[in-house]
């Protein structure tokens, strides 16, 4: 007869891959990670679980597809339940890897030995993005199909490389069978094997560096079983709570089928990347595609580099004043981006005003100069009252965060008919 007691040492050694024996308690106070780690990874979990029974019913063929949707959700037992927690939790794990990301720059913890971790973290939410947006085009309904039309196409604006690479995305020329193909083997082939790869990589570099960084507070050591353990189980049964809620009360959306001579009015891309739909509305598509988000992209990566005495890892915002400072540039981005929004809507037209000029600067150089002149006048004043390098850094990042939501929201709420604004 098995003894419970060597069944337990076996269920601790298991947690031990994932923990060490005792951890600062102050390390496992909520408040410090709010446990969005290991959510992303049950959610990943529940996707992946959910995403192997969708396949036993799923037919990615144009003609059979929409098709095979609407028989899971009228035929199988509890299939409609089924692909509901599927797309809430791809949604929910959008949202959760994002703020896990601000919680992990805003806690200063990817510098020095964290630095590595947060370059993986980047290419995880990279990858969380993809499948997102590979999987929302294998129901083939109308909402689907022109998403992906619409994002396909801004790829296409990136120089030398955008036109290839978003004619080997779709297949050929248009979003097609072969578009169908490509994304339904990225979805359960590839994208899956490279996020098991990276989660493992992620969690292995989170065990190497002792786990979460307290800082300069140090507290009592405490048994990782039950203290830590605990409070995971309670968050993961919360998560699956909350996403069987959502998934009894909200049905994953589904249009008519995909038709690709009629288009939607207004035709969406998911809400994820709405922001870079809101931004086509105001500026030229080559800055949407890559003047602004390689700029950006190479930021994120940079940061992590910085090299100053004036760090403090694991404390929030680094000090008060950093806090007060975060505050004051997201209500400035905030306020300032509505301004644009509006002013660009109703009162600027650079593309008749200076009808004579190229668009890629008519329509492209003047509205990003009129972003970037006043935010870096803002920026310049907090560096004249003080603001210390990496105060400069986290505002410089509250100011691109906000004014991306602020877009997405813009996007998803007030575009109407024709992409007008409504209130």
């Amino acid at each position: 007869m098995n003894n419970p007691k060597e069944k337990r040492s076996v269920l601790v050694k298991f947690l031990l891959h994932l923990h060490p024996l005792k951890v600062d308690v102050n390390a496992i106070k909520y408040t410090r990670t709010f446990g969005l780690g290991g959510i992303a990874a049950l959610l990943f979990v529940m996707l992946a679980s959910t995403g192997i029974m969708l396949r036993f019913s799923y037919v990615p063929v144009i003609d059979r597809a929409y098709g095979s949707i609407l028989s899971l959700q009228k035929y199988y037992v509890f299939g409609q339940l089924l692909r509901n927690i599927h797309y809430w939790s791809a949604n929910l794990m959008v949202l959760v890897v994002f703020l896990h990301l601000l919680r992990v720059f805003y806690s200063q913890s990817i510098y020095f030995e964290r630095r590595k971790n947060w370059l993986y973290g980047l290419v995880l939410f990279t990858l969380v993005l993809s499948f997102n947006f590979t999987g929302y085009l294998l129901p083939w309904d109308q909402l689907s199909y022109w998403a992906v039309t619409i994002m396909t196409g801004i790829l296409g604006y990136i120089p030398l490389i955008g036109p290839p690479l978003s004619a080997v995305l779709k297949g050929g020329e248009q979003v097609g069978q072969n578009t169908l193909t490509n994304f339904y083997a990225l979805h359960t082939g590839l994208l899956p094997l490279l996020m098991i790869v990276f989660i493992v990589l992620h969690f292995w570099l989170v065990r190497k560096v002792k786990g979460v960084t307290t800082g300069k507070e140090r507290g009592e050591y405490i048994e990782v079983n039950p203290h830590l353990v605990r409070k995971e189980i309670i968050a993961a049964l919360s998560v699956v709570a909350l996403v069987i809620f959502l998934s009894i009360f909200f049905n994953a959306p589904l249009k008519e089928m995909a038709n690709p001579l009629v288009s939607p009015n207004p035709s969406k891309a998911p809400w994820y990347f709405m922001g870079l739909q809101e931004f086509l509305m105001h500026i030229h598509p080559a800055f949407v595609a890559f003047v602004i988000p390689v700029p950006v992209i190479w930021f994120f990566i940079y940061v992590s580099y910085l090299k100053t005495d004036d760090v403090n890892v694991g404390v929030w915002f680094n000090s008060d004043k950093g806090l007060r400072l975060v505050k004051q540039s997201a209500l400035f981005s905030f306020l300032f981006t509505v301004i644009l929004i509006l002013a660009t809507e109703y009162v600027l037209d650079f593309r008749e005003w200076f009808s004579g000029m190229p668009l890629i600067i008519s329509t492209g150089l003047f509205p990003l100069l009129l972003y970037i002149i006043p935010a870096g006048g803002y920026l310049w004043a907090l560096k004249k009252k003080g603001a210390t390098r990496i105060e400069m850094y986290m505002v410089l990042t509250t100011i691109i965060i906000v004014s991306y939501i602020v877009m997405m929201m813009t996007g998803l709420w007030l575009r109407g008919e024709s992409m007008k604004l409504i209130f």
